[in-house]
């Protein structure tokens, strides 16, 4: 499910777009759900299950969501440092670092939620966080970088 906010003539909506069959898609507006049919029928994406690793660590606090440890993609090398990226496409739930901050490696930086669960996005290697590139409530997509360290 893709989920899109949208503000049209100062109303807000709240629009997930769900399985399409055929030239058919589930579709739900600010909690209502709708059947669209589509002019033509598109051709669907192959379906990729991104790999998530669940850690057996005991979760700090109670959470209303399964929580899982993600293992992040690689650091990248870039000119002004290592970079760390979004292992999977979701939503950035909170931010647990800011610029100036020393991080040690497997401390939390980032709650990212995906597939309706809540993901932990630890770093990789202790560090000092140079750029914070996201803020609670973006899209991010697989691949996208989250912070840059010095």
């Amino acid at each position: 499910m893709k989920n899109y906010k949208f503000t049209i003539n100062g109303n807000k909506y709240s629009v997930e777009v769900g399985d399409i069959d055929n030239n058919m898609v589930d579709v739900e507006v600010n909690g209502s759900a709708y059947k669209v049919e589509l002019e033509t029928q598109i051709a669907t994406p192959a379906k990729v299950k991104p790999v998530v690793k669940v850690s057996t660590a005991a979760p700090k606090a109670a959470a209303a969501a399964p929580t899982a440890s993600v293992k992040n993609a690689p650091a990248a090398a870039t000119a002004s440092g290592a970079t760390l990226k979004s292992p999977l496409p979701g939503v950035i739930l909170d931010v647990f670092c800011k610029e100036g901050d020393s991080v040690k490696a497997g401390q939390r930086l980032f709650l990212l939620e995906a597939m309706k669960m809540e993901n932990n996005i630890d770093a990789e290697k202790d560090g000092v966080v140079k750029e914070v590139r996201v803020h609670r409530s973006d899209s991010v997509m697989e691949g996208d970088v989250l912070v840059v360290f010095e």
